[in-house]
C-alpha cells in the first residue's frame, strides 16, 4: 500500500474531525450533536449526494452502467451470504443474530462511502458519475439476504410487506432514489440554482455528521470490548476481504481506478441507518446492539481510517 495514501487519509480534515469526536466522548466532553439536527444533516447528505449522482447520470450511456449495475448487485446478493456462513465459526451467535449481523454487512455506509468520495476529489482522482447510483443497488439486496437468513430458525412468521416497505420506502432509499431522479431530470439551469446548497456545502456537513459520528463510536468503545474477540476480528477481517471482492467485480465490469475503490468501499461498508430500521421491524425480537456494536464502533472507524487507502491501494493493483 502506498505510504502517502495512507498519511494524506489520516490527515485529512473528515477524519481528524472523526478523531477529535472520539477523544471527546472519551474523555465525557459533550460534543454530541442534537438529535433533530442529525436527523436534518443525515437527510441533507442522502439528498445532496442522490442529487449530484443523478446530475452526473445525464452523462452516462445505458450500456456503459449496465455492466457495473449487474456486478454490484451479485457482489451486494453475495456479501450477506458470506458474513453469514463465516459468523457461523463464532459458537455464541444464533442463527438470527448471525442474519442481523450479515443484514448490516451486506447493506452500505453512505458515509464511508461520502468520505471516500471526498478523498478522491480531493486529489483529483476520476470515478464514474454513476456511483451514487451503485450505493443505491447495493443497500437493498444485502437487506433482504440478510433477513431471509436470520428467519430460517426464527418463531415468528416475518412481515415481509413491512419489511420491503421499511427497506424501499425507509429514509436511505427513497431520498437516494428520490435525489437521483430529481437530479436526473433537472434542468441544468435548476440543478445550478440549489447547487450552491446541496453541492458545495456538502464536504462541510459531511464532515460535521463525522464528529457526531467519532463521538458515537467513542461511546460504542467499552460494547465492542464486551463483544467478544471473534467479533471485533471479523468487524476488521470480514471488511477487507468484502472489499477486495468489491474491488475485483469493480474491475472486471471495466470501471475506473477511482470507481473500482469505490464499489471496493461499498462492498467493505457495514449499515448503521437503513439496516438498524429493517431489521427491527423484521427481526423485533433481536437487539440490535451487536450488529450496531460492530457496524458503526468497529468496522466504520477502521474503514474511515484505515480501509479506504486500502481498497484504493487494491483497486490500483487491479487496474495498473
Amino acid at each position: 500500500m502506498d505510504l502517502s495514501i495512507a498519511i494524506n487519509n489520516l490527515t485529512s480534515v473528515a477524519v481528524l474531525v472523526f478523531i477529535l469526536g472520539f477523544i471527546g466522548a472519551r474523555f465525557k466532553s459533550d460534543l454530541r450533536i442534537p438529535e433533530s439536527i442529525y436527523q436534518l444533516i443525515s437527510i441533507y447528505l442522502l439528498l445532496g449526494i442522490g442529487l449530484k449522482g443523478g446530475h452526473a447520470l445525464k452523462e452516462v450511456s445505458l450500456p456503459e452502467i449496465i455492466k457495473p449495475s449487474l456486478a454490484t448487485l451479485l457482489v451486494g446478493s453475495l456479501i450477506p451470504f458470506l458474513a453469514f456462513y463465516i459468523l457461523k465459526t463464532i459458537k455464541y451467535l444464533s442463527v438470527s443474530q448471525r442474519g442481523a449481523l450479515a443484514a448490516h454487512y451486506g447493506s452500505t455506509s453512505l458515509v464511508t462511502f461520502s468520505a471516500a468520495v471526498l478523498y478522491l476529489e480531493n486529489n483529483s482522482i476520476f470515478f464514474e458519475g454513476y456511483s451514487t447510483a451503485l450505493l443505491t443497488i447495493m443497500e437493498v439486496p444485502g437487506l433482504v439476504v440478510g433477513i431471509y437468513l436470520a428467519s430460517q430458525n426464527y418463531k415468528t412468521n416475518i412481515s415481509w410487506g413491512k419489511t420491503f416497505q421499511e427497506i424501499l420506502l425507509g429514509k436511505t432509499v427513497l431520498l437516494l432514489v428520490g435525489g437521483l431522479f430529481v437530479g436526473f431530470l433537472a434542468t441544468d439551469n435548476g440543478y445550478q440554482k440549489v447547487s450552491p446548497f446541496f453541492v458545495d456545502l456538502l464536504n462541510g456537513f459531511l464532515v460535521l455528521f463525522l464528529l457526531q459520528l467519532g463521538y458515537l463510536a467513542g461511546n460504542q468503545l467499552n460494547e465492542v470490548f464486551k463483544a467478544g474477540f471473534g467479533l471485533v476480528l471479523f468487524a476488521i477481517i470480514f471488511p477487507i476481504f468484502a472489499g477486495l471482492i468489491g474491488a475485483i467485480a469493480g474491475s472486471l465490469a471495466g470501471m475506473s481506478y477511482g470507481g473500482t475503490a469505490l464499489l471496493a468501499v461499498l462492498s467493505a461498508s457495514a449499515s448503521y441507518i437503513a439496516a438498524p430500521a429493517a431489521v427491527s421491524i423484521a427481526l423485533p425480537k433481536e437487539k440490535l446492539g451487536l450488529a450496531l456494536t460492530c457496524s458503526i464502533g468497529i468496522t466504520f472507524p477502521f474503514n474511515l481510517v484505515f480501509g479506504i487507502p486500502i481498497y484504493l491501494a487494491m483497486a490500483n493493483f487491479l487496474i495498473n
